[in-house]
Parts: structure tokens; sequence; C-alpha cells
């Protein structure tokens, strides 16, 4: 599938990283790409290891006329939803780009609130450059945040599991309980908040 792109100077892409996790901040980012300085290998940072989206995460920093990453809190999330908290996270992202884009391209159904024309993309992060490399930042952010919170809480396995819902955190969230950083209003996070009062 092709996506028409506008006949604009300046376009941007955003996606989200961790909209799924029982854990840590939703974290977006905002990519413009500098047509005259392509980056070889751009796809949905899913489907790359780690190896390559790090060096695609230091490639896109070096080469891209602008990008910037957001994020909503847990605070935020557990107070807003993840959708709502997700959407302010995305409008963050572009409100933070340096370079202001014409047109900016979303991954997914919907759009967040932004001042300029913007379209959404289902699996844009396959589709389009510049969400790929938003993707990318995100995701690699957003690991990086998770191998961090694994220092601090080794018996959980976040370096591992990255806060999904996985086997192994739930026997974690069973045995230790609940962090400060986990999503009080993620039904698994409220049945084990719900088990220890």
């Amino acid at each position: 599938m092709q996506v028409e792109r506008p006949d604009v100077q300046y376009i941007a892409g955003v996606d989200e990283v961790g909209r799924g996790p029982l854990v840590g901040d939703v974290v977006t980012a905002a990519v413009i790409l500098d047509p005259n300085n392509p980056i070889a290998g751009l796809a949905d940072s899913k489907k790359l290891t780690e190896k390559k989206r790090l060096v695609l995460a230091a490639e896109i920093k070096e080469k891209a006329l602008c990008y910037f990453v957001a994020r909503a809190s847990v605070v935020e999330i557990d107070e807003l939803n993840i959708l709502h908290a997700t959407m302010l996270a995305m409008s963050r992202a572009v409100e933070g780009l340096s370079i202001q884009p014409d047109f900016v391209f979303v991954d997914g159904n919907r759009l967040p609130k932004l001042s300029m024309n913007a379209q959404s993309v289902v699996k844009g992060d396959s589709l389009v450059a510049e969400i790929s490399a938003a993707s990318i930042l995100a995701k690699v952010t957003r690991d990086a945040e998770m191998l961090a919170l694994d220092t601090e809480f080794p018996q959980y396995g976040f370096a591992a599991h990255k806060g999904y819902p996985t086997k192994t955190h739930f026997a974690a969230l069973e045995e230790h309980g609940v962090t400060p950083h986990h999503r009080t209003t993620f039904k698994p996070v409220q049945r084990i908040i719900a088990g220890k009062v």
C-alpha cells in the first residue's frame, strides 16, 4: 500500500510505544526526516532486532532535521485512561519539535489534537518512513527506561518483558505486589491491589 504524501516542505511522523504494558510511561516520538540525507533500513521498530534499533536510533538523531521524544506519565495514564494519555503524549511530541511541521502522519487509526493538518495511517510504522523513525526512537527510549527500572526492581524481570503482561510479570506481581510505577487502573494490577487490601 502506498501512502500519498502531501506536497509540503516539512512532514513529521508520530508513533507511540507502551500502550500495552502494566508499568511505566507511554512514550511517543515525532520525527521530521531530511529528504537530502536518507536513512536506509527504517522499519516498524517491533520487526527490528534490538541491536539494529540502537544503530538506527543513533542515525536518526544524527540525520533527522529534528525529533522530539515525549511521554504521558503513569499518573496521567491512570487519570485519563491509556488512549487519552497516548493522544496527549503524541501532541506533546509534535509540539516539542524545533521545526513546526506542515503535515503530520500519525500511526494508528486516531489523531491527537494538533494545530496542523494530519492523517492517521494504520500500520504506518511499516508504510511511512517518518513514523518508522518515530517508532524506533520511542521504543529505544522506553526499553532503556525499563532496563533502568529493572536495576531498581530486579525481582520483576522488567529487562526481559519490558512491563508487558507476561506470565513472569504476573508471577512477580503475585509475589512482590505492585511498584509505584505500575498502572493501577489496568485490570491485572487492580486485581493484585484488590487481593492485597
